[in-house]
């Protein structure tokens, strides 16, 4: 494997043993995070705060996931950006998903052919 050229071979020995052990707790640590607030919020959330925190926090989470990809998804980042920036206006324009996608890939595509 790619990773034994990398580690010390003491560390992969340890590592080689405890392979279950690391499966395990991550298993647990995966568990947990998705059982505890289940069990420890029993009771409907009247905070009108961590409401709107709660309300936001699957918005907030693709676009942190989403916004690096766009940047790296092509060979230039400025034609990232233009396209990024094609891409908001087009949307605050009330145009639909695909019309959106459609016109920041054809942005995309002129800004490269351009630019290369």
């Amino acid at each position: 494997m790619i990773y034994k050229c990398l580690i010390k071979k003491e560390y992969r020995k340890n590592m080689e043993k405890n392979i279950y052990l690391y499966i395990a707790v991550m298993a647990g640590v995966s568990y947990l995070i998705r059982v505890l607030p289940l069990t420890l919020i029993r009771k409907p959330i009247k905070n009108q705060f961590i409401q709107s925190f709660l309300y936001y926090v699957p918005y907030v989470t693709l676009a942190v996931m989403t916004f690096p990809a766009i940047l790296s998804a092509t060979n230039s980042t400025v034609s990232a950006a233009l396209a990024l920036v094609i891409g908001i206006i087009a949307a605050w324009c009330g145009r639909s998903l695909l019309s959106v996608a459609v016109i920041c890939c054809a942005m995309v595509f002129i800004t490269e052919f351009f630019l290369v």
